[in-house]
């Protein structure tokens, strides 16, 4: 994609001088609905809210445009930053929306010319309440910008928004020009049947949140070139002076010489925006979060509060101090709604800090890129028409079986593999869509729950499709069929016993599987057993089908099947440990994808002692001293997840990118690692134990190789006290 923007590469930490703007631009909307200098002088206050105070609401969509925005111009044209603005943007203005219908009522906005297309224009143009059209505009400029990016680069979006806004001046500040023109007006009359002003998402946002990406861009591009930023700062500000006497000029002189439609809209009100930004942007000042919230509740409550301010003067009697003063009435609708935003910013900050950090102790980290990424790696290499099934059984392997699945279902993964029928049940009470199998035992006391929740259920044998028969509901069912692992299914040379399971009424079969117990090893014997089960599985399939049956959906690989059976022609193939970017254990396969691990561990130095020479360390004495040593108890153990085992077998963590040696046996809830030779290891710094750090890498297979075990067994068996974080690259 052409101009593409290298995110990464910003210091968005620096720019503490956005969040501060924010509570200027707050406070310039609510002088905008307040009119301060109405009662000294008209043109000063024309100056003040329908001129300066107009960059406001510019400013607040130039933010989404850096930070949502221009994500949709990276290389991976990133569509989670845009689903989840989208959601939680949609969110705040379904609360707004409700928030103000008892003013709504009460101003009688029911009853005058109510009608269903006037409420719905006013939810996706105007705003149900007068200030509340930025929501809809920000939410429908964004989808623009985002449907642009997918098709051109950011200065022809530039172009076509520019044009949008063109023709949004002439509906609003330079009205007089359509009024002039037959041909335009009648254009313009139609447009304004659809929505009351020019000033919306469609004419008037999309520029100013492609006037944030490209501000991105070039600061982006300063970073690279290391340009002084002081140079950056002057040009700015150069650009902003000169820009905002034209601006100034121009809303003055429109103010006297015509009669306008609306006055949101300037020309020069753009490149005013864009210095404006630049120059914030290069004021280098410590964010501050807090100013974001109080700033947005301003911005929601203040006509609240001007409807309070007014009805309590009436009630005392003091109309004239704090009505008819416009800087009183001013000062008390900002003050108040100030305390408002405050009093929300303290509790929020209350409620936070009775949570626990996820990464106070120790925790999972997970990157979902890195699973999409897999997941792209893995479909391309099933043959057409195979689907891939997710297995996310024991908690998605340890990851954490909701937040997979829900990733999983927002990139088109909709067929799931559970182990049992609580999991899933799980995935249902959290909006998983899609099929999800039951591939262990349900006992027939829980059949209900396989109908309530649409599981598909696993039948083990024949005496088990009976008893799911005889539950009385209809049922959907995959059949087991067993060919040498002797496990869970029906023999395969057993057909007439398959098949008098098709006749079972109740059972609504949409598919048959098996399970290949060996295709994780290349040896010959177990290539030959392995091709054994594929041939059985085949016939089994194909006697029944030339018996008029129907098996539905079939599947017999897992993660090692494709990786070493890949030409096999199936349904779908129940991909899980490969899916997170891991093998069960370290050995040759045949095709040899480009995996990446999706989880790693980390945890706390809790403190850091001197041991001397002689000295036993943790339980048993099992480890003494050989010379003085420095050691760090580290905020993991066995409790935890991490295999006793790793005590005896010379395991080792990373400490600030360095290898550091277990020492001792692990317990429960600590283990100790030897520092001796790692400078400046400090209480709370941050052990990998699964994961890399600098150029030293512990992956799952190593440790499991060092625990005598596999990596499904390490990974599953992750505690619950380690809290999953859940981030993308």
């Amino acid at each position: 994609m052409k101009d593409t923007i290298k995110i990464n590469e910003t210091k968005q930490g620096e720019y503490g001088s956005i969040d501060y703007f924010r509570m200027i631009a707050a406070f310039l909307i609510v002088a905008i609905h307040t009119s301060p200098l109405s009662s000294i002088n008209d043109t000063s206050d024309f100056l003040l809210t329908r001129v300066i105070a107009r960059v406001a609401v510019p400013f607040f969509i130039m933010v989404t445009g850096y930070f949502v925005a221009s994500k949709f111009f990276t290389k991976e044209n990133n569509n989670i930053s845009f689903h989840n603005f989208i959601k939680k943007t949609l969110l705040l203005y379904g609360v707004a929306i409700i928030l103000y219908i008892p003013i709504n009522i009460y101003t009688g906005y029911f009853h005058k010319n109510f009608t269903l297309i006037k409420l719905l224009k006013d939810i996706i143009f105007n705003g149900t309440f007068y200030h509340l059209w930025y929501l809809p505009a920000v939410v429908l400029g964004v989808y623009i910008i985002y449907l642009l990016s997918k098709k051109v680069g950011i200065y022809i979006v530039l172009l076509i928004t520019s044009f949008l806004y063109l023709v949004g001046l002439l509906g609003d500040n330079y009205f007089f020009v359509v009024n002039g023109t037959p041909s335009l007006k009648f254009i313009y009359n139609v447009l304004f049947q659809l929505f009351d002003y020019t000033r919306n998402g469609f004419f008037f946002a999309p520029v100013f949140l492609c006037l944030g990406v490209i501000a991105k861009k070039h600061i982006v591009e300063n970073q690279v070139k290391k340009t002084d930023t002081n140079k950056i700062l002057i040009k700015a500000l150069i650009g902003l002076i000169l820009s905002m006497v034209l601006f100034i000029a121009e809303g003055l002189y429109l103010h006297f010489h015509f009669e306008n439609r609306h006055d949101s809209m300037y020309l020069f009100l753009v490149p005013t925006m864009y210095y404006l930004f630049m120059m914030l942007l290069s004021i280098k000042i410590k964010p501050n979060k807090g100013l974001r919230l109080l700033s947005m509740v301003i911005y929601i409550v203040h006509p609240f509060v001007i409807i309070y301010v007014r009805g309590f003067a009436k009630v005392i009697n003091r109309e004239n101090l704090f009505i008819n003063n416009s800087v009183i009435h001013f000062i008390s609708v900002s003050l108040i709604s100030f305390l408002i935003g405050y009093l929300c910013l303290k509790i929020t900050n209350m409620w936070k800090r009775t949570r626990i950090n996820p990464d106070s102790r120790a925790w999972i980290e997970i990157n979902l890129d890195n699973l999409k990424h897999n997941i792209n790696t893995l479909k391309s290499v099933l043959p057409n028409q195979c689907t891939l099934m997710a297995v996310v059984k024991a908690n998605a392997y340890g990851h954490g079986d909701i937040a997979i699945s829900k990733e999983l279902n927002k990139i088109d993964v909709k067929d799931f593999a559970v182990a049992t029928v609580y999991e899933g049940i799980r995935l249902r009470k959290n909006g998983i869509k899609g099929n999800i199998l039951v591939l262990g035992y349900t006992n027939p006391k829980d059949f209900k729950f396989l109908v309530k929740y649409h599981l598909i259920q696993t039948v083990l044998d024949y005496d088990y499709a009976v008893s799911l028969n005889n539950f009385g509901y209809k049922v959907n069912v995959h059949i087991k069929i067993d060919t040498g692992m002797h496990r869970l299914g029906i023999d395969y040379d057993r057909i007439s016993t398959l098949s008098q399971i098709f006749h079972l009424q109740n059972l609504k079969i949409k598919g048959m599987f098996t399970h290949l117990c060996v295709s994780d090893s290349l040896h010959q014997d177990d290539i030959l057993f392995t091709n054994h089960q594929i041939h059985c599985f085949y016939k089994t399939i194909d006697s029944l089908r030339s018996m008029g049956y129907n098996p539905g959906k079939i599947h017999i690989q897992s993660s090692y099947g494709v990786l070493n059976y890949p030409e096999l022609q199936c349904d779908y193939a129940r991909i899980g440990i490969a899916m997170y970017g891991v093998l069960s254990n370290d050995v040759e396969t045949k095709l040899s994808l480009d995996l990446k691990p999706v989880l790693s561990v980390k945890a706390r130095i809790v403190l850091t002692k001197s041991i001397q020479q002689g000295e036993a360390i943790s339980y048993g004495r099992q480890y003494i001293a050989t010379d003085n040593m420095k050691i760090a108890i580290v905020s993991m153990g066995y409790a935890d997840g991490i295999p006793r085992s790793l005590s005896f077998d010379n395991g080792y963590v990373i400490v600030n990118g360095e290898k550091a040696p277990i020492v001792g046996r692990i317990c429960m809830d600590q283990f100790v690692i030897d520092i001796t030779d790692i400078s400046d290891v400090e209480q709370n710094d941050v052990v990998t134990i699964i994961g890399q750090d600098g150029n030293i890498k512990m992956t799952s297979e190593e440790i499991a190789i060092k625990s005598g075990t596999i990596t499904n067994e390490l990974l599953s068996r992750l505690g619950s006290r380690l809290v999953r974080t859940y981030r993308y690259s």
